[in-house]
């Protein structure tokens, strides 16, 4: 905590029982680290901290959560959202967030995503906040090649008190890519609401065939097309599947083109906040990315107790390890397909892997673990 005290800031004691927190995030849209924060705010809320979250852009879907759960939500207006290279907006919001800070004077500032965490964490030292926490929800491949992007989170790593990774897959890639020692990285995995692991009602899916549901942004590094692929493979075996895309993004045209020209039954869906519905309705939950961080979809249909296949990349064996999904090479539709056609032709063998994944999220993935753990990380940081 030496540079908090160069920064003159006051000094790093525990006034309240519970710190004040300012929990910074780009958008409040449907991605997954989004309700990782909404869930995070509304139960450290109901802990009674006092918490607030500071969006860096304007209003999203999921501030409805927040204002019913009473998190206030403040809009720091990036009009350039997420265009990284808007260097002069930039400054100005880094100037707005600065004085938001030292107007409201938190214990603890948490940047989630790259740009939350390089305007947090120097606004928050130019405010004197206590302490400072940085966020890691991905691997590293978005960074290769940009040096502008690299310097300026290692400023931000620096001034950072503590870096919270949501997977030791992504801590690990922290400690090696970034150089950042390792006592300053720990771990602390995402959380589902309680209503997850309630029993939900089957979606109205017309469809004759088996159907496998994932949930994920229409991008290339999502693999969407390896899976398109795969679905081909299962119709040339005799084994036609209804597939369903539960997401936005700029593939669709590419994945509508590649459905059709292979005979796949593919629906798009778009961008949906029923997903439990669709889970209920699978009978294969796949995520087939080519990089990730710590998966919410893969999350979900654990808890909804679906058979999973997805691919070993990031954190997802962390959850799937020990027979609880099917694991395969990323980019290899013929791996994904046999891994499929598998779960589809042992109807018992993916009813125990599917309770199984529900039982261990119950365990480890619950929102009470995930309030507890930061209130506990930010309270050492204070006492520090």
């Amino acid at each position: 905590m030496e540079k908090q005290a160069l920064a003159g800031g006051r000094p790093a004691t525990l006034a309240r029982v519970l710190p004040r927190i300012c929990l910074i995030i780009g958008q409040l849209g449907l991605g997954g680290t989004e309700k990782q924060v909404v869930l995070l705010a509304t139960g450290l809320r109901a802990r009674g901290a006092d918490v607030t979250v500071v969006v860096l852009a304007g209003p999203g879907p999921r501030a409805d959560a927040l204002r019913e759960a009473g998190v206030p939500v403040v809009y720091l207006g990036l009009r350039a959202w997420p265009d990284w290279r808007a260097y002069p907006e930039l400054v100005t919001v880094l100037g707005r967030l600065t004085r938001y800070l030292r107007r409201t004077r938190p214990d603890v500032v948490h940047g989630f995503l790259y740009h939350s965490y390089v305007l947090g964490a120097p606004a928050a030292w130019l405010a004197g906040v206590p302490a400072i926490v940085a966020g890691r929800r991905s691997l590293d491949d978005y960074k290769t090649g940009r040096h502008a992007v690299l310097a300026v989170e290692r400023v931000a790593t620096w001034l950072t008190h503590k870096v919270v990774a949501n997977a030791e897959a992504v801590a690990a890639c922290t400690r090696t890519s970034e150089r950042v020692p390792a006592g300053k990285v720990t771990v602390i995995y995402n959380a589902l609401p309680p209503e997850a692991f309630q029993p939900a009602a089957p979606a109205e899916l017309d469809s004759a065939y088996p159907v496998l549901v994932c949930v994920a942004n229409l991008k290339p590094y999502k693999g969407l097309a390896d899976l398109v692929a795969a679905a081909g493979r299962l119709r040339d075996r005799g084994r036609p599947c209804t597939l369903v895309l539960v997401g936005e993004g700029p593939d669709e045209p590419h994945l509508r083109r590649l459905g059709a020209r292979l005979g796949v039954d593919l629906r798009l869906l778009g961008a949906r906040t029923d997903v439990t519905g669709l889970l209920a309705r699978a009978d294969v939950a796949v995520l087939p990315s080519h990089t990730e961080g710590m998966s919410n979809a893969v999350m979900e249909a654990m808890a909804a107790g679906r058979p999973v296949v997805a691919t070993a990349v990031g954190g997802t064996p962390e959850l799937l390890d020990g027979g609880r999904g099917r694991l395969v090479p990323p980019a290899d539709p013929e791996a994904l397909a046999d891994a499929i056609a598998q779960v589809l032709e042992d109807p018992g063998e993916a009813a125990r892997m599917g309770a199984a994944a529900r039982d261990w999220c119950r365990a480890n993935l619950n929102l009470d673990t995930l309030v507890q753990r930061h209130l506990a990380l930010y309270h050492d940081l204070l006492r520090s």
